[in-house]
């Protein structure tokens, strides 16, 4: 297994700096992340307050709802990650999309494209599977490229998975100091190839070599 040595080392406030320089851009990337038909310069005017006519109310309220998530993630940096923060996390990226959110479904979903069906998740169950992530030994990259991946193919809640563990892994790395994860838009095509080889095959290797590779960014100085 590789290490995923860390790549950056900063200061809480410098990642914080960071987050804050990329705020428009993270969320735009979460957007097309989700195939999401908002343009780069629609992103900035919503998040700037002003209405804009041409964009689906849906996608508006996926804008501002994974804006309050990353609002919500600079206030609890402290806090330990726990199955609880996650269910904070979708409470603001799913609100208004979801049959429900905040919570864990109790139901049956499927994934677009694949045969893997993931299990009905179970508080406990699912609890010390993320418990026995954060205390394996390994670099906070490589626990956060991990909880990436296991949040992914968990499917813990109704929807906006990939998001919540998007930025399940940021609350990591940002409060370590560890830079940040942002799936570009170039990169969106191969990481959607990736991410399904391993939906049905269980390989995360590859994905996570790719994360690594072009995904996690930071400040060097």
């Amino acid at each position: 297994m590789k290490p995923y040595a860390d790549q950056y080392n900063l200061t809480r406030s410098q990642n914080v700096f960071l987050v804050k320089k990329k705020w428009e851009e993270n969320i735009y990337c979460g957007m097309r992340m989700e195939n999401r038909n908002v343009t780069f310069p629609q992103t900035q005017t919503i998040l700037n307050g002003v209405n804009v006519g041409s964009v689906a109310l849906e996608d508006i309220q996926a804008i501002l709802n994974m804006r309050d998530a990353w609002k919500y993630l600079l206030d609890s940096l402290d806090e330990p990650l726990t199955i609880k923060c996650l269910c904070g996390l979708n409470a603001y990226v799913s609100r208004n999309e979801s049959l429900e959110w905040g919570v864990l479904r109790n139901g049956n979903v499927g994934i677009s494209g694949v045969s893997y069906v993931p299990p009905i998740p179970d508080e406990v169950e699912v609890s010390g599977e993320l418990a026995t992530l954060m205390e394996q030994n390994a670099t906070v990259t490589a626990k956060a490229l991990d909880v990436f991946l296991w949040g992914a193919k968990r499917q813990l809640f109704w929807d906006g998975n990939k998001r919540t563990s998007l930025l399940t892994a940021n609350k990591l790395l940002v409060s370590a100091g560890k830079g940040m994860l942002t799936i570009k838009e170039a990169n969106i095509a191969r990481f959607n190839d990736l991410l399904f080889h391993y939906y049905e095959s269980g390989e995360g290797a590859a994905l996570k070599d790719f994360l690594y590779e072009h995904a996690v960014s930071g400040i060097s100085f």
